[in-house]
């Protein structure tokens, strides 16, 4: 069964990249948000297996977007960002993600790991 992601990024560009190569990996892209709000809507009506946040989506915070979206319940929230693990540590530390991996190193695999019991 494929894994249905959500992408949660304001950049076009970086949207369609991703789901370009997560699609080639195997993964289903079913649908994106710029922001929070539209976020939680579109995961409420598609159901992913899969949330990827930017930690930076423009006015907004991706840790308040995960905040939401776990109040929610269901899928597995995975924070990504140009910036490295070490530069977020603490923000990561308290936030209801169950992962992270930087923009440039979001793969199939990376997603998997994460979704696996003790990713």
């Amino acid at each position: 069964m494929e894994t249905r992601v959500v992408i949660v990024d304001d950049s076009a560009v970086y949207v369609a990249a991703a789901q370009a190569l997560l699609e080639r990996e195997g993964m289903r892209v079913v649908g994106s948000a710029g922001g929070g709000g539209e976020a939680v809507d579109l995961c409420d009506r598609l159901r992913p297996d899969v949330v990827l946040v930017d930690v930076a989506l423009g006015d907004e915070s991706g840790f308040d977007v995960v905040h939401r979206l776990a109040r929610a319940g269901g899928p597995t929230l995975v924070l990504i960002s140009t910036r490295s693990a070490d530069e977020i540590d603490d923000l990561l530390d308290s936030s209801p993600a169950a992962g992270f991996v930087t923009k440039a190193a979001v793969s199939a695999d990376a997603i998997r790991a994460i979704m696996r019991p003790g990713g």
